[in-house]
């Protein structure tokens, strides 16, 4: 096929061609490619919990007791005691009426939306929201309206105009923004929801495990569960595991477990993952030193790195540097790599085309003085 081969070979013109980098292993902050050991500043696993061992220890568990998989979708066989342990976990653990498991946050977005809106309903959303969130929406038919990023006022004005000319609304944003770490005006937000007669859904997956007082997102920091309707979020990020969740009244979940077709029609979660899933909520409230920890050191980098001068955005874990230029950002990726630190370039068409970046991530495995020696490191590489 020409035209594949054309995109490919435009891509790599470009510098912007992906390839798929297997590492040989990843421990305790660090990951390996080829005999190299490197700083992880590229993963999701915020609180270091991909190898606790209370995590590999109930996996094994599970392996023994359950097998290694279910073999069926949660409404034939595949349905076992242990996933609804999970969802009533899930469910306490963000203060509502119930929750349903996926296998994914990928799935649980594109399902959700198609499952609840129609072609006579309107979906207001934030214009940085993730792809998962703009793929569900356009599945679901319904009208979408995209509001300026974190602005109350354009989201005011578009729902005075719009709001009246459909039947359901919802608004939908994230609570930590994977690519600009920043976080929205979530009770104003709320505000407008109760103002308009809209649903409100948000998605935790980079704030589950790191915020709030129990740890339990965002949501929870800003005593926000009552009013919020639908909470997603995922096990893959700080909660160190695999699969997602939606949480929200027994209605919803119920009405999601007859239509949502993401959830009918997959096999459901393995049997080990859902146990280091269950182990991970134990863990998020043994050990609240490690969301602590996180968010100090966050707080310390981002510091360092406005004083060298750097552009930053956000207040979370994830610490986006604006470089501007493609290129020139994958040059200063490479050059970075080259001194040990594993930190990956966020180039278009993921970020707006003057917007290419370095998207720091941090663990609870960083501490200040390795912290210290990246910010000299990247002084010394931006030129």
């Amino acid at each position: 096929m020409a035209w594949i081969k054309e995109f490919l070979q435009k891509r790599a013109q470009d510098g912007l061609l992906r390839k798929l980098r297997p590492a040989s292993g990843r421990k305790n902050g660090h990951i390996y490619f080829d005999g190299k050991k490197y700083v992880d500043l590229s993963s999701n696993d915020y609180l270091g919990l991909t190898g606790h061992p209370k995590l590999i220890e109930a996996a094994k568990k599970a392996l023994d007791e359950f097998g290694a998989g279910t073999g069926a979708s949660r409404l034939l066989s595949g349905d076992l005691n242990i996933h609804h342990r999970l969802e009533e976990s899930i469910a306490c653990f963000k203060n509502k009426k119930a929750a349903l498991v996926f296998n994914s946050g990928y799935q649980a977005n594109v399902g959700i939306f198609n499952s609840l809106y129609g072609k006579d309903d309107v979906i207001f959303s934030d214009r940085l929201n993730h792809a998962s969130i703009v793929d569900g929406i356009l599945l679901s038919r319904a009208k979408v309206f995209r509001f300026r990023h974190n602005d109350l006022n354009d989201l005011d004005d578009i729902l005075k105009n719009r709001r009246g000319k459909f039947k359901k609304a919802l608004i939908v944003t994230e609570t930590i923004f994977s690519m600009d770490g920043d976080r929205p005006p979530l009770k104003e937000l709320v505000n407008l929801k109760e103002r308009y007669d809209c649903h409100m859904m948000v998605d935790e997956a980079h704030a589950t495990g790191v915020y709030g007082k129990n740890g339990s997102g965002v949501v929870e920091e800003e005593g926000l569960s009552d009013r919020v309707d639908i909470i997603m979020g995922t096990f893959s990020k700080a909660l160190g595991s695999f699969g997602a969740y939606i949480a929200a009244s027994k209605e919803i979940i119920d009405y999601l477990i007859n239509t949502c077709r993401s959830f009918i029609y997959s096999t459901s979660l393995p049997p080990a993952v859902t146990a280091c899933n269950l182990a991970s909520l134990e863990v998020i409230k043994e050990e609240p030193y490690r969301r602590e920890r996180l968010l100090k050191n966050a707080r310390y980098f981002r510091g360092m790195l406005k004083n060298a001068l750097f552009e930053t955005r956000g207040s979370s874990q994830i610490i986006p540097v604006i470089i501007g230029d493609s290129r020139n950002t994958g040059r200063i990726a490479k050059e970075l790599q080259a001194k040990g630190w594993w930190v990956l370039p966020i180039r278009p068409p993921t970020v707006p085309k003057i917007e290419a970046r370095l998207r720091f991530s941090l663990n609870f495995h960083h501490n200040s003085e390795n912290l210290q020696k990246l910010t000299e490191d990247f002084s010394h590489v931006r030129i």
